[in-house]
């Protein structure tokens, strides 16, 4: 599609049809809810997020097709809502959990929670009002997600009546590839984690050349990391894998080589013992202590890669920042000749809403540093970073959101770099002595909850507008929506939160539920560990080092691809969070992304049409697949919670890695099929 076709709204700007109504707000609030509880799950499991904005619409569209009369403005505002949900939890799964981990919160905390949601996904709906037009009507920033969403919208036409037959028949069969995505996605991770009838993964320790060489390998079962990985491409999903082997496959047997001794030493196993008598779950503790030291590589590469988006992201900053600027100058002309399709929320209402954030801003702030005795000096501090880093950041993520899309958005880069930095100007003002050393660390992570809330709804709330400035939207009621998506989602992700952590556990074992499957949240544990190690707490730094080094080699790789022009690159992060993570959950996104490209293959010599058509089913079933897993994922949880943790029903089947081995293969084939002949 050309841009000048975008550039002509699918409704005009003298049209006046339905919009900002009542059900579409109660609807966009609900799946606001909904979405951010699928997204945190995922989001925990495996450190990354995908835009909810293409499934949120198939959702809307299927169930306004209800209402006798609904019109694509309306399926635009839900969309616009539900998608804030999404990228809301991933600010707040980024760095909160770094809370508990350090147990400065002994659970997630209702009012700090909702406090830090609501005010940093407010400034970001703020912050980017007046990045609007100087983006997407004069830069003309590609902004993928957005167009794409918009494209959907249109396969439900303007009004949902008799005229638009044909064009409902299309929306209702998205909407039935998604139901059926999640309904196994469901059935699998209730057969798996409520009953227990089949396993979550197969994993295997081995020890060859009498105990000289340690293999540690898994793969985890699930249909909710095919679709993770379908979605953000073979290129994503490769280079994830490749972290994975990194830090298992080569850094467990290697670790084991150089460092038997101290590993011995740190499982509580004698030094002395021939390995010959060592028994499996001797070696199993074994494994699992020499990946949780090379997990600590991925730490390493995180922080470079953070700083290296930073520096990487000189241009775009100051370009956002400049458009911001322009556009704020802009906005202060006459707006009484402004088309419907133009008008954006007044200036000095955007104004105002900065000013009076600052106060929640600072008592936030204070609530966090309690008892210190010069907390209001610090809080205002804060507040000033909090404004600055906040405008900067949202900005980049803004821009960034235009040209590489939201779920490829370096939010957790800005926001690492946004901990080192405000970490190290802590410690000046504060020291590390006494309650300092306690309470800087739960300041920073504070800090870093606002202003990852603040760009990821930036980002969001850009592709939001794109997709508007496609069908016809009207800017200001757009913005509302993202607030109250914002709003919707902020009062429930810490219920969320809390219900997850005593399921399954967030970064850190379940008390209720022990045998239950972790979530690592990868980056809140570098968040913790970050402004922990800052101030004091130290820090293991031998194979951080070696992280070091990974990600300088990384960085290297990827400016020899960029200066190739090649589609294929090397970001930091995301070998980073495969080292991070267990192998195991890196093999199915793996999976995902190879079926991607392979279709993406196929359908090369397809018409647009059809190609269109495809992409869709695909992204379709996949987030339903992610969306159906994630939701009966929190349904168990809140089952083990209830329980006690007497979940699954039934354990110790023991043909049950064979079973969920035989479903996951089924799973993978129906994907394949089923996009393949869409």
């Amino acid at each position: 599609m050309s841009k000048d076709a975008i550039d002509v709204p699918v409704v005009g700007p003298e049209r006046n049809i339905a919009e900002l109504t009542i059900k579409a707000l109660i609807l966009g609030a609900l799946l606001s809810m909904v979405l951010a509880a699928a997204n945190a799950y995922i989001g925990l499991l495996v450190g990354l997020t995908v835009s909810a904005s293409i499934p949120a619409a198939a959702v809307s569209m299927g169930l306004l097709r209800m209402f006798r009369r609904s019109t694509i403005l309306e399926n635009n505002m839900v969309q616009t809502a539900a998608s804030a949900g999404e990228s809301l939890v991933a600010g707040l799964i980024f760095t909160i959990p770094a809370l508990v981990m350090m147990k400065a919160w002994g659970g997630y905390e209702y009012g700090p929670m909702v406090a830090i949601g609501v005010v940093g996904g407010i400034l970001g709906v703020a912050f980017t009002i007046p990045l609007r037009r100087a983006l997407i009507v004069e830069a003309k920033l590609k902004f993928p997600e957005g167009v794409a969403t918009a494209e959907v919208l249109k396969t439900g036409g303007i009004e949902n009546d008799k005229s638009q037959q044909i064009k409902n028949h299309v929306a209702a069969a998205g909407f039935a590839t998604l139901v059926k995505g999640a309904l196994i996605g469901a059935v699998v991770k209730l057969l798996e984690s409520g009953l227990g009838v089949i396993s979550s993964g197969v994993a295997a320790t081995k020890s060859f050349f009498g105990g000289k060489y340690l293999f540690m390998g898994d793969i985890t079962l699930s249909p909710a990391l095919l679709g993770v990985g379908y979605i953000v491409g073979i290129n994503i999903a490769f280079l994830v894998f490749l972290g994975g082997v990194i830090g298992t496959v080569i850094g467990v047997p290697l670790n084991w080589a150089f460092n038997s001794e101290a590993i011995m030493l740190a499982t509580g196993i004698d030094a002395a013992k021939p390995m010959a008598d060592l028994s499996t779950t001797e070696w199993g503790q074994i494994a699992g202590q020499s990946w949780q030291n090379c997990r600590r590589i991925g730490v390493g590469a995180m922080m470079v890669g953070g700083l290296w988006s930073l520096i990487s992201l000189a241009k775009p900053l100051w370009n956002g920042v400049k458009a911001s600027i322009s556009a704020y100058k802009a906005s202060k002309g006459d707006s009484s000749q402004m088309a419907r399709t133009e008008f954006d929320t007044p200036i000095h209402f955007v104004g105002m809403i900065v000013l009076v954030a600052i106060i929640p801003v600072f008592f936030i702030f204070k609530n966090a540093l309690g008892a210190y005795e010069d907390a209001n000096f610090i809080a205002s501090v804060m507040t000033v970073l909090m404004l600055v880093f906040g405008f900067i950041f949202s900005s980049v993520a803004g821009y960034m959101a235009g040209l590489v899309g939201s779920s490829n958005n370096p939010i957790s880069g800005v926001t690492i770099a946004t901990v080192i930095v405000s970490a190290l100007i802590l410690l000046q003002l504060m020291g590390n002595d006494g309650l300092a050393a306690t309470l800087g660390p739960i300041a920073v992570i504070f800090l870093a909850g606002l202003i990852c809330s603040a760009a990821a709804i930036a980002g969001d709330n850009m592709q939001d507008l794109k997709c508007g400035h496609v069908v016809g939207a009207t800017p200001w009621r757009q913005q509302i929506f993202q607030v109250v998506g914002v709003v919707s989602a902020a009062l429930v992700i810490p219920f969320i939160l809390n219900i997850l952590d005593q399921g399954y556990g967030i970064g850190r074992v379940s008390p209720l539920n022990p045998e239950a499957t972790m979530l690592a949240a990868p980056q809140a544990g570098l968040m913790q560990a970050l402004a922990s190690g800052i101030f004091g707490a130290g820090i293991e730094w031998n194979f951080i080092y070696m992280g070091f080094a990974l990600a300088v080699v990384l960085i290297i790789l990827d400016k020899i691809q960029e200066k190739r022009g090649s589609d294929f690159r090397f970001p930091v992060l995301a070998v980073a969070v495969g080292v991070y993570l267990p192998l195991g959950l890196s093999v199915p996104i793996f999976i995902g992304g190879i079926i991607a490209h392979v279709l993406k293959k196929k359908s090369a010599k397809l018409d647009e049409k059809s190609k269109q058509t495809k992409e869709s089913s695909g992204l379709l079933l996949a987030s339903g697949l992610i969306t159906g897993e994630a939701l009966m994922g929190v349904l168990v949880a809140v089952a083990a919670v209830s329980l006690q943790g007497m979940v699954p029903y039934f354990s110790g089947i023991s043909v049950a890695g064979w079973c969920g081995f035989a479903v996951f293969v089924a799973v993978t084939y129906y994907m394949y099929n089923k996009i393949q002949r869409s």
